[in-house]
């Protein structure tokens, strides 16, 4: 049996052997640190799928289905994305009345025609409801606003009438 063998183990097939294990080992080297590195960019435990791709194939693939879907980077773009988008939809709001898109500068809602602002009497920017003073021009803001917004006056009260009989006509 051993002459079987040692005829079809000859030096060339030892040679492939061995170049296949170093291959392997190669690869089995690569797929950690491979792994390490894709869940740091991730963004995930590093260390721990590290570990975990030190169990031959099955660490490699329980690392391939728990992943992240994203990249760390592509995650930070997106945030940005949807905080520019943000930023640019705070240029605009809607109509209290009729809930129509409106920009932040409108004084009228061009569907209802509700005022949404007000302007100044003196430079003629559109104000905010509550401001009391113009930023743009440091004028007050006219009476009318600011006595709408002071708290009612106690009213005196009402004097009871008495029925008012009419008047006879004169015979």
């Amino acid at each position: 049996m051993s002459e079987l063998l040692s005829q079809l183990i000859t030096p060339e097939i030892q040679v492939a052997f061995s170049v296949v294990v170093v291959l392997l080992a190669i690869l089995y080297i690569l797929s950690i640190v491979w792994v390490a590195r894709d869940a740091y960019m991730r963004g995930t435990y590093w260390y721990v799928w590290g570990i975990v791709a030190l169990v031959p194939l099955v660490g490699v693939v329980a690392y391939c289905l728990l992943r992240p879907p994203l990249l760390q980077i592509d995650r930070d773009e997106q945030e940005l994305e949807v905080a520019l988008k943000q930023r640019q939809l705070m240029h605009y709001g809607e109509c209290a009345n009729c809930g129509y898109p409106v920009e932040s500068d409108y004084v009228l809602c061009p569907n209802c025609h509700q005022r949404l602002k007000n302007l100044c009497g003196h430079c003629g920017h559109a104000l905010e409801p509550a401001w009391t003073v113009c930023p743009y021009c440091a004028s007050p803001v006219s009476g009318q606003r600011q006595a709408a917004r002071r708290a009612p006056q106690p009213q005196a009260a009402p004097r009871q009438q008495r029925p008012q009989r009419p008047a006879r006509p004169e015979e």
